[in-house]
């Protein structure tokens, strides 16, 4: 119909969609990648994400590198419990421990709501936890090792205890980083030369090739796509980012998933944390893809949402704001985020 001829109303709502459309980000590529070869990695409630995804999907995950984060479905459904078993633990209320995290897994795989957990022990993890983390209290990580101890060989898992650092990415890729000892944003610090990106990726990879001199391959996706209804509904921006070597264009490259942590999303520090927790410069050099999808802050009510969300920092869903199978396959978020993967493995276009 020519725009004369719409009532103003439908002319206003349709320009509204052209605008929009105008100003969204590229598309998520289609690169040929391994779909066998999937890592994930995160910091506090992002650490918390990458246990529930790396459980969630453990047949397709290989490996996790979880910072400061915890175990499991930790907090079961509730914030209480989040802020205190999760984060500062006490002998009142203890995290999990290993038998209720055994039980936990193994009645939500009889149920058929994750991959059978018997499929983690082919994995690989990379813990990190800070002495001067006041956020998630180291006690919180020593449970969540002492998880993957029953399950995995020794030398599969690898536990950095670190004497000074706070609760923050650690990396000697940000330009302005804050102090080691540090809990503030951005929530990257630089302890002497500790790469906790490098680490990790070595760790779940294998022997890395040096890093990249430059790092210039990042770009922005619509990340609507992939969610189920309105990315606002889950808590979830409508752009992402992911890092393309050039020498994945050809395909065939694995796939590295970084979970921000709380305050660290875009919507808040910009490309501060994925331009400067320090994967890019080895993804270019490693024929890795680097994917980091992104949250957003809600408190209640949001514009172009009919659900009411109680999420204002930013952080991944790890106690249960967008709904009670937040931990499992059918989570929201967890759905999208396995989305993005799927479509990153499939077939490049010719």
């Amino acid at each position: 119909m020519p725009p004369s001829r719409l009532s103003r109303p439908a002319l206003a709502a349709t320009l509204s969609l052209w605008h929009a459309a105008a100003l969204a980000a590229p598309a998520l590529p289609a690169m040929g990648s391994d779909p066998q070869g999937v890592t994930v990695s995160g910091l506090s409630s992002g650490g918390f994400m990458a246990v529930q995804f790396q459980i969630a999907h453990s047949s397709l995950v290989r490996g996790a590198g979880i910072l400061a984060g915890g175990p499991y479905y930790c907090a079961a459904g509730s914030v209480s419990r989040a802020l205190a078993n999760c984060m500062a633990p006490s002998p009142q209320a203890p995290p999990p421990s290993v038998t209720e995290q055994r039980q936990t897994l193994d009645e939500l795989a009889k149920a058929g709501r994750i991959d059978l957990p018997e499929r983690l022990k082919e994995h690989r993890v990379w813990l990190f936890s800070g002495k001067n983390d006041h956020t998630v209290a180291p006690p919180v990580m020593d449970a969540l090792a002492a998880f993957y101890a029953q399950l995995l060989p020794a030398q599969a898992i690898h536990y950095a205890q670190h004497p000074e650092a706070g609760h923050a990415m650690i990396s000697v890729a940000d330009a302005k980083p804050n102090a080691c000892a540090a809990s503030e944003p951005p929530f990257i610090n630089r302890c002497q030369d500790l790469d906790a990106a490098g680490q990790l990726l070595a760790h779940l990879l294998g022997p890395l090739r040096p890093m990249a001199a430059t790092a210039d391959s990042l770009q922005s996706f619509d990340q609507r796509p992939f969610v189920a209804g309105k990315a606002v509904d889950s808590s979830l921006a409508d752009e992402g980012y992911v890092y393309v070597p050039k020498a994945c264009l050809e395909g065939g490259c694995r796939v590295h998933v970084v979970f921000h942590g709380c305050r660290q999303g875009a919507a808040e520090i910009g490309r501060r944390f994925v331009d400067g927790a320090g994967y890019n410069a080895w993804a270019e050099s490693n024929r890795l893809i680097v994917l980091y999808p992104q949250a957003i802050a809600r408190s209640g009510p949001a514009l172009g949402s009919w659900s009411v969300l109680y999420n204002p920092k930013g952080c991944w869903d790890w106690w249960g704001y967008s709904g009670a199978d937040y931990h499992t396959r059918d989570g929201a978020q967890i759905r999208a985020v396995k989305a993005m993967t799927d479509r990153l493995a499939e077939p490049l276009a010719h």
